[in-house]
């Protein structure tokens, strides 16, 4: 392994080839780069160096050769010299072992800790290293991305360790909290109605990105946009976390459920000036990340100390690159873009009319058919809901979360808001002639106050966090029912289980793509926390005991979800517009008046009719956000009114088996206070 064979620039990363693995490195400030192998993540020499020559080895930008004997599971790293002068934007250390950024594995030292890349001093005891890997080397029998239609799919946002950590989950110790736990929870997620789950982020990250004596657990600290998190993984060797990866896909897409990865691509773990020398800054500074000030500060739009440079040629090509990789050789069906809104920025960070990297993505034939979701926002203030560049981006449409919030709390002026959340957003995404599924809807997300919580708490709670509970927004948007937290009193629980179904029930059947996060079909508490980030224990975990305590809940959201999963697709695939769609359909509203909405600011309740010709089918939607009952006039239904869902009556009557909604006299339907009501007829 010590002949220092030339190789070549291309690809990227480490690629096994016939009688070893070629590397290859971009930094064009660069004047020398060191190739590391190491027998175990925690050794504190390498067993040995290939010192590459900047004739020789160097190609364009390019740092490249070819190693002889070397394989899959081997560890490797970097050490790149040139000038440290940080008022330039350069910051080379030598004594940094650093990880390639194209690294498909990472290996993880027991006692890593981020202070050691950033103090002076040789760090490679305690630094990460990259794996070799072949991604040729699996078995996928036969699968591929399964490319469902956005007009069934049903969006679970959840956490992999979180999902099955819990001791309450039954899985074994050794696979509690990982993807192989995640496979043996399938069923639950098959049986619930889930269609997609979207994974808080997988890319290996930092779990010490986060204030002292506490765990980063989100993951948006991202130190590899290639490798999976090797702390999900039950397995110890070093290509597990791969192959583990693969197969929990797999499993998932036996049972018809897709697979859409948080990804952040908008910052990394290494944060502002003082941050750890992990790879990127260490690389190629300017490339990498926005700078300011002549290169000698970190632009930050994320809010996480530095802002990825997205727009740069290089890193453009090593966003597309991953996604490529995670869709071809991962088989993930679809990505949701933390902070996308970073991505139309340019290297100066003011926004671009037409970003290159959101086109890129966009336009690139290997992503064609993946569901791309922007949260289309940034830390600075950037809000571009309803104006993200592109043609086939979704968005987490942020105004159905605070529109919905708002009404159902009782807040003033939020009927005409509400409604058209209910039909698409028509207002923020009618221009577009998009589709209705553009639109990606939900009441909850990680960020911020579980859906129990919403309905529990008018505060924030998270002295956990140990910020002074200044951290997490101030302006959530929820109402407690009465009394703040916990509580015995029966009344104000009531109201609050009708709250959580009031809330499922117009995130499910408003136009568009609904999402639910974890454990809000059995009412999962953050005690108050709407920041939850820097917890890995079983407070933030799923448990599952809840299943059994809000059955009720559990069952309503089943019940609820199984109808999505018939719902006529032709309007998706004859790719109808959301405004073609309105305009179409036989639709009225109502108020408590037949055909007499009251749009006006005092108005808490609002009525929707509307023919579904290609099922046969009319729905009669009563929404009364009103602290009383009120009577509303039904119209004339052929065949009769039958009701499927009244959130003020008690389980089982709140929700009943589609085919066996219950008949409906009388030309007149009393809404109990503050419920939801769904009544459908045939045509």
């Amino acid at each position: 392994m010590n002949a220092v064979i030339a190789g070549r620039p291309s690809p990227l990363g480490a690629t096994v080839l016939d009688g070893g693995v070629n590397f290859s490195l971009f930094s064009r400030t660069a004047t020398g780069v060191e190739l590391l192998f190491f027998a175990r993540e925690d050794d504190a020499r390498p067993s040995s160096v290939v010192t590459l020559d900047p004739v020789k080895n160097r190609t364009y930008h390019y740092w490249h050769t070819f190693v002889p004997g070397a394989g899959p599971g081997q560890l490797y790293a970097y050490r790149v010299h040139g000038p440290n002068e940080p008022a330039e934007g350069l910051r080379f250390d030598p004594t940094k072992v650093l990880i390639d950024p194209y690294g498909y594995g990472l290996a993880v030292p027991k006692n890593y800790h981020p202070d050691a890349a950033r103090k002076p001093g040789d760090n490679a005891g305690t630094a990460m290293k990259s794996v070799v890997v072949d991604p040729r080397a699996y078995d996928w029998e036969g699968d591929a991305p399964l490319r469902l239609p956005s007009s069934r799919t049903v969006i679970y946002e959840m956490h992999v360790r979180g999902f099955t950590r819990h001791p309450s989950s039954g899985v074994a110790e050794p696979a509690r909290g990982t993807y192989a736990g995640l496979v043996e929870k399938i069923p639950y997620l098959k049986d619930l109605g889930i269609t997609a789950v979207e994974l808080l982020p997988v890319h290996a990250y930092d779990t010490h990105a986060c204030p002292a004596g506490l765990v980063n657990y989100w993951g948006y600290q991202t130190v590899s946009y290639f490798a999976p998190h090797p702390q999900y993984s039950s397995r110890p060797d070093p290509l597990g976390p791969v192959n583990e990866f693969r197969d929990m896909v797999k499993a998932l897409h036996r049972a018809g459920i897709e697979v859409i990865l948080d990804v952040v691509y908008n910052h990394t773990a290494e944060g502002g000036h003082d941050g750890p020398t992990l790879c990127y800054r260490g690389i190629d500074n300017p490339t990498y990340y926005m700078l300011e000030h002549g290169g000698g500060r970190y632009a930050d739009y994320s809010g996480c100390g530095n802002t990825v440079n997205a727009n740069h040629p290089v890193v453009r090509r090593m966003i597309v690159d991953s996604l490529r990789y995670w869709v071809t050789e991962m088989h993930v069906d679809g990505f949701r873009f933390d902070l996308a809104s970073i991505l139309s920025r340019g290297p100066d960070g003011h926004p671009l009319p037409n970003p290159p990297v959101l086109w890129d993505i966009e336009s690139d034939p290997d992503l064609a058919g993946t569901k791309l979701i922007a949260e289309a926002w940034d830390a600075a203030g950037l809000y571009q809901v309803g104006s993200f560049v592109g043609d086939t981006w979704k968005e987490w449409n942020g105004r159905f979360r605070d529109d919905a919030r708002d009404f159902f709390r009782g807040e003033a002026g939020t009927v005409g808001k509400f409604a058209d959340r209910m039909l698409g957003s028509h207002e923020v995404y009618g221009h577009k002639a998009r589709e209705a599924e553009q639109s990606v809807n939900f009441v909850t997300c990680h960020d911020g106050f579980s859906l129990n919580d919403l309905v529990s708490y008018n505060e924030k709670h998270n002295e956990a966090n140990r910020e002074g509970n200044r951290d997490g927004a101030s302006d959530n948007k929820s109402w407690n029912c009465g009394t703040e937290g916990p509580t015995g009193d029966p009344a104000v629980e009531e109201l609050r289980n009708r709250q959580v179904k009031n809330f499922h029930t117009v995130t499910v059947l408003a136009l568009g793509v609904p999402m639910i996060l974890m454990g809000d079909e059995v009412r999962r508490t953050q005690a108050g926390n709407n920041n939850f980030y820097c917890h890995d224990t079983e407070a933030n975990w799923f448990d599952w005991s809840l299943v059994e305590k809000h059955a009720d809940v559990h069952r309503f959201v089943k019940l609820l979800l199984s109808r999505r999963l018939l719902r006529d697709t032709s309007h998706e695939e004859r790719r109808t517009s959301l405004t073609d769609l309105i305009e179409k359909a036989k639709k009225a509203w109502h108020g408590v008046k037949l055909s007499e909405p009251d749009w006006g600011p005092n108005s808490h309740s609002i009525a929707f009719g509307v023919e579904l010709p290609g099922e046969k089918l009319l729905m009669h939607l009563i929404m009364n956000a009103y602290w009383e009952p009120l009577d509303f006039e039904l119209p004339a239904a052929p065949a009769g009114w039958r009701r499927w869902i009244d959130t003020a009556l008690p389980s089982p009557q709140d929700i009943v088996e589609w085919r066996r909604a219950v008949p409906v006299p009388g030309g007149s339907y009393r809404a109990g206070l503050r419920s939801v009501v769904v009544l459908v007829g045939g045509l």
